[in-house]
């Protein structure tokens, strides 16, 4: 009798079912973006570091450069995304009644969404 072992079954099962397959796309997202938001912020560092001491119009054409407005609405975006996907993680870990939790993140989801889409709009507004 020959005895066939598989690698590929654990790693289906991780990704499949039961409650690893609701948690296992959120922490990865959660470092995905985590990882991402390493550089951003490392960019944005150098931005304000550059925009110490600018008058106003200096400031609006650092931003409005095409290098670092899309930096800009990165931070923003990837940033938002980041601290919505752990605020979920804290109000799961704590919020024991399933009824306010879920609005809760739904309202945290809905004011990140309106929060990166004003901050978004303004940076558009600034280079265009």
């Amino acid at each position: 009798m020959k005895i066939k072992i598989s690698w590929k079954k654990p790693f289906e099962k991780l990704l499949e079912t039961g409650e690893v397959k609701s948690g296992f796309p959120h922490w990865w997202h959660q470092r995905i973006s985590a990882v991402m938001m390493i550089f951003l912020v490392s960019w944005m560092i150098y931005l304000l570091i550059s925009l110490s001491g600018a008058n106003y119009f200096t400031a609006i054409s650092i931003v409005s450069n095409p290098v670092n407005a899309p930096v800009v609405i990165l931070f923003v975006a990837i940033g938002l995304w980041h601290a919505t996907l752990g605020l979920q993680v804290v109000l799961e870990d704590y919020v024991s009644n399933e009824g306010v939790r879920m609005v809760a993140i739904n309202l945290i989801k809905i004011l990140a969404t309106f929060i990166g889409a004003i901050a978004i709009f303004s940076v558009l507004v600034v280079v265009l």
